[in-house]
């Protein structure tokens, strides 16, 4: 079954490049036979490829996924939620109005609805009141209306599966970057028949394909993963069950984590970065809550958190680089590079979420060859 779905999965990102238009390159670091392919690059930040390369194909698809592979991604990250049947499958929005052709298929037309998602009221059709194979009849759509449209309509949603295989298929090692998205919200409205929890089910999959072993280690380096979440419960009892590293996410300071109920200003004090330490090796920061703006789009000063990681042995990751002139502050003079710059030389970050990561990977070779 598993040597089926590779082949399935490999058909499937060559049709959504053939029908959207993608051309091919050469994989960046492309070795020979799998157990010869080139190790993944340690020596700087890490190059995590925020939902695929989703600043030119629709996010959260093989198409995306295989892209920013081939622009030299290190990582490839994607949102893990549940289906109603119980398949996990790659998607971020707890609903499927934005990302999707859901609207257009009258036969689903019943199935929206309101729920509370971490504490507000949405209204839209939720991934977990469709089963998979209801899933699969949809196709993927960019989310901004300012980036290219060209590719709509010809991307299915995948699973987890499906995205595991799409990085142990390249030509290189690459790793995974999954989320346990909305693990409360999954919990409440998903039962597996064993009885067991949507984290099970997470780290099971991640297990099958052979996952596991300590940051860095042979096992990690053949195998690169990072489960993050932005629910410290949930990476404690992943911590639980897997010896792979996690990433606590943290949002804009006033937002509520969505089982504890805390601000993440309280839940990134040192006190609470002392007790996460003890089951992550990382945070992985929304960026304005590293560095705040001001209100006409400049940078204010620097938070401690990134020293406050350090100081406790944590790698940082924040999110998100767009690279477009609308997400740049005003300090660097619509260059993405100044940005790219600042964050790694300036503030001293691990690893960078980005929609673009050829932009990144251009940056760092570019760096590199000055320095030398």
């Amino acid at each position: 079954m598993a040597s089926l779905r590779v082949v399935s999965v490999l058909v499937l990102v060559a049709m959504a490049a053939s029908a959207g238009g993608v051309a091919a390159r050469p994989l960046v670091g492309g070795g020979g036979a799998w157990e010869n392919r080139a190790p993944l690059q340690t020596s700087r930040p890490f190059n995590i490829a925020h939902r695929g390369s989703n600043g030119e194909l629709p996010e959260e698809t093989a198409a995306a996924y295989a892209r920013a592979i081939d622009e030299g991604a290190d990582f490839i990250e994607a949102d893990i939620e549940a289906t109603k049947d119980g398949h996990l499958v790659c998607f971020h929005d707890t609903t499927l109005d934005g990302t999707t052709d859901v609207a257009d298929h009258p036969e689903f037309a019943g199935r929206r609805r309101t729920l509370e998602v971490q504490w507000a009221n949405v209204t839209g059709y939720f991934v977990t009141d469709f089963t998979l194979v209801e899933l699969k009849t949809l196709r993927a759509k960019q989310r901004w209306d300012f980036r290219d449209k060209s590719h709509n309509g010809v991307s299915p949603i995948i699973t987890f599966d499906e995205f595991i295989d799409v990085a142990l298929n390249a030509k290189r090692v690459v790793g995974i970057y999954p989320e346990m998205k909305n693990p409360v919200f999954m919990n409440k409205h998903v039962q597996w028949a064993d009885g067991k929890k949507y984290e099970d089910k997470f780290i099971a999959t991640l297990k099958k394909y052979g996952y596991g072993g300590k940051y860095m280690s042979p096992a990690w380096r053949a195998r690169p993963v990072f489960v993050q979440s932005f629910a410290p419960t949930s990476l404690v009892r992943a911590a639980g069950l897997t010896d792979s590293p996690l990433v606590f996410l943290v949002d804009d300071v006033t937002v509520r984590t969505e089982d504890t109920n805390q601000p993440y200003d309280e839940i990134t004090s040192g006190e609470h970065l002392d007790y996460m330490k003890r089951y992550v090796v990382g945070i992985g920061p929304w960026k304005d809550t590293v560095v705040p703006p001001t209100k006409d789009n400049r940078l204010a000063t620097p938070s401690d958190l990134v020293a406050m990681a350090h100081a406790r042995g944590l790698q940082v990751h924040p999110y998100t680089y767009r690279n477009e002139n609308k997400f740049l502050h005003f300090d660097f003079r619509q260059d993405p590079y100044a940005e790219y710059d600042y964050w790694i030389n300036d503030v001293g970050i691990d690893g960078l979420f980005t929609d673009f990561p050829a932009s990144l990977r251009r940056f760092q070779e570019w760096t590199a060859k000055n320095k030398d």
